[in-house]
């Protein structure tokens, strides 16, 4: 069965893309930890980063890295963050997240109903940032 990123890519669900190219795409999460959180997914289906090929792996953290950059220059926060996690959904994700602390980064802080306006300008900073930088 598909997971919800797989069905995302596919278009059979929508979101709000930022980059996508022939290994990965990178979208905002719907339950942001902050304005501007991002996800970074592989293309192919894997559960496990562990379980990816050192070459998708390393094209994952160099689109994190690149799309970070967006990220502190959109949102102007402290650091931009990134974590892996892997247990909500299974399929390779990279969270990238502007913060200010540590707490910027705990999941029971996500928000459970965005504002949809708040999701379009997000989109709309880092699509700007990525076209620039």
């Amino acid at each position: 069965m598909a997971t919800v990123f797989s069905r995302i890519i596919a278009g059979e669900l929508p979101a709000r893309f930022v980059y996508d190219d022939d290994v990965c795409v990178a979208f905002l999460s719907i339950n942001p930890l902050r304005q501007g959180h991002t996800l970074v997914v592989p293309r192919e289906e894997v559960d496990h980063w562990l379980d990816l090929d050192a070459a998708t792996w390393s094209h994952l953290t160099a689109v994190a890295q690149h799309l970070g950059g967006a990220i502190e220059r959109a949102f102007a926060p402290e650091k931009g963050g990134m974590m892996l996690a892997g247990l909500e959904v299974p399929h390779v994700h990279i969270h990238l997240v502007p913060i200010w602390n540590v707490h910027d980064l705990d999941f029971a802080r996500a928000e459970a109903s965005p504002d949809p306006a708040d999701l379009d300008a997000a989109q709309h900073a880092l699509r700007a940032e990525i076209e620039q930088g």
